[in-house]
């Protein structure tokens, strides 16, 4: 039985589930789970448990995370990503990156985040994303979350590369949708890339293609 964790670089178009499936062929083992779930859209940093290290799965889902994104101004969406069915438009003219940064510094801190609709959250028992699925929308309550650092890297109309560092729990397509409303004109995104699940960073982090035995860590309580 092979024990340990991985550090996998998830490809975009997949789903984590499908890299646990990967995993599973490739070592020939059943007992591999992952630890915090990344859309198809998103790539980076994804943590594989094997064997009696699936028990530490809380343990990693506690640790703060990192994105590198892309949030589309003018645009909303089903899924608050560019995958999602188009709800509005809506014109983004006179917004620059001044703008902002400065709707970004109210989302610093500790603030309260509500969970969108396609997530892995429970309502009833039930997955939010299996209810989406179906078009219907259920109330939800809002968590507290926090994000320590939110700060633009690129700005090229209408499209706005930043970098985000925050608590587990914090939704980067939510935080997109919010900041789009606070500048009145909408947003979603439309790339998104884990850079760092806590101290674990995507330049260690390896392809399903290179993936061999050697890549196993052992983790040490």
């Amino acid at each position: 039985m092979k024990e340990g964790i991985l550090i996998i670089n998830k490809p975009n178009g997949i789903t984590s589930h499908d890299v646990v499936s990967f995993v599973r062929r490739k070592f020939q083992m059943r007992q591999v789970g992952h630890a915090g779930t990344l859309d198809p859209l998103a790539t980076g940093v994804l943590v594989i448990l094997l064997g009696k290290s699936t028990k530490l799965f809380d343990r990693f889902v506690a640790f703060d995370k990192s994105y590198r994104a892309t949030l589309r101004l003018g645009l909303k969406t089903s899924t608050a990503d560019i995958m999602g069915k188009t709800l509005e438009e809506r014109s983004s003219e006179g917004i620059d990156q001044p703008k902002v940064e400065e709707v970004f510094k109210k989302f610093i801190g500790d603030i309260e985040q509500l969970p969108p609709m396609v997530s892995a959250v429970k309502h009833k028992g039930k997955r939010l994303y299996k209810i989406a699925w179906t078009g219907q929308q259920v109330e939800r309550t809002a968590r507290k979350v926090r994000i320590d650092d939110l700060r633009v890297l690129k700005f090229i109309g209408p499209e706005v590369e930043f970098f985000m560092s925050c608590s587990k729990g914090t939704y980067v397509r939510q935080l997109a949708e919010d900041v789009g409303e606070v500048l009145g004109c909408g947003a979603c995104i439309s790339q998104i890339e884990r850079t760092r699940v806590g101290h674990f960073d995507i330049k260690e982090a390896v392809s399903l293609e290179d993936l061999n035995e050697g890549h196993i860590r052992s983790w040490i309580n």
